[in-house]
């Protein structure tokens, strides 16, 4: 037991930079390149491509800083993680024949930057909680929200980063359907923040060390399995039939919409098929509206 306290405490006092910072610099730069279109803005347009890149980089602090009224361009004051993060740039869209991003790309590499990166998530969150909390001391809500976009500011601000690359899908934005690493930087606020108002009896350290090893083994996890289902899925089906009624209330606007395209004389053509899945359903009233058609037709001519 005092072992593993060693162990978290010395955990905790290691510096991300550069190694782990740069690795989260690789892994949202590589992110980023294997959007689509993703290529052709970085040969139309360098700088909008570089402009993406940091926003994915730094986005975390640019948020924090705009909900505390700072400077949002306060990230470029560190001028040696703007040109790290740039040169992780510039080395996977433009190094020739792609070979640093193939280099990048072999699988046992990705998986360790990836496992780098949550845990400079759980960096930032923790850095996210702190100094709201020395603005606004035992501000539940603001150390949350900080501690929240913090450690998952690349995800909340990429309609943003979207908009510069000339991409426009307000549909894709993260607060109507969370991401994985949005969601569990959410938890990890919640959880740190409950520490730092000591309502969580475990030290910093300690929770540290067991939420940036939840974070690795996760990601490492979906990675290898391909998956893309978030493992709080299950929770999150109980919780939303539990507390608001998710299930029932889709379905009840399902069932909303089919009667409203059957009471109707004519109902368009993509609620018919929405309101009735079966094939031969479908089929019966296509050849019922064609009968009624050639009867009009017959009418008309008589």
């Amino acid at each position: 037991m005092e072992s593993l306290q060693q162990l978290s405490l010395r955990f905790s006092e290691i510096s991300m930079f550069p190694f782990f910072d740069m690795a989260h610099y690789l892994s949202s730069v590589l992110s980023l390149r294997e959007q689509p279109g993703a290529m052709e803005v970085a040969l139309r347009s360098p700088i909008a491509c570089w402009f993406s890149a940091m926003l994915c980089c730094f986005g975390g602090g640019i948020l924090s800083s705009m909900l505390l009224a700072e400077p949002p361009a306060a990230f470029l004051a560190n001028t040696t993680n703007v040109f790290l993060a740039s040169a992780c740039w510039y080395l996977i869209f433009y190094y020739p024949r792609n070979m640093f991003y193939k280099c990048c790309s072999f699988l046992p590499l990705r998986l360790m930057l990836a496992g780098m990166k949550e845990v400079t998530r759980t960096w930032k969150i923790v850095n996210g909680v702190l100094h709201a909390n020395s603005r606004f001391s035992n501000a539940w809500i603001i150390m949350i929200a900080i501690g929240w976009v913090r450690g998952a500011g690349g995800g909340l601000i990429s309609n943003f980063e979207q908009l510069v690359r000339g991409v426009w899908k307000p549909e894709s934005n993260e607060l109507l359907k969370m991401s994985y690493p949005v969601k569990v930087a959410l938890i990890g606020a919640v959880l740190f923040t409950l520490q730092q108002t000591q309502h969580l009896p475990v030290s910093r350290h300690s929770l540290m060390l067991m939420y940036s090893t939840f974070l690795v083994v996760t990601k490492v996890t979906m990675m290898l399995t391909h998956s893309t289902t978030s493992p709080f899925a299950p929770f999150e089906a109980v919780l939303g039939r539990m507390l608001f009624g998710l299930e029932q209330a889709s379905e009840n606007i399902k069932s909303d919409t089919c009667t409203s395209s059957n009471g109707t004389g004519q109902a368009s053509k993509p609620l018919i098929h929405e309101c009735n899945d079966s094939p031969a359903t479908s089929d019966a009233i296509e050849r019922e509206s064609s009968t009624v058609t050639r009867e009009r037709q017959t009418k008309k001519a008589d």
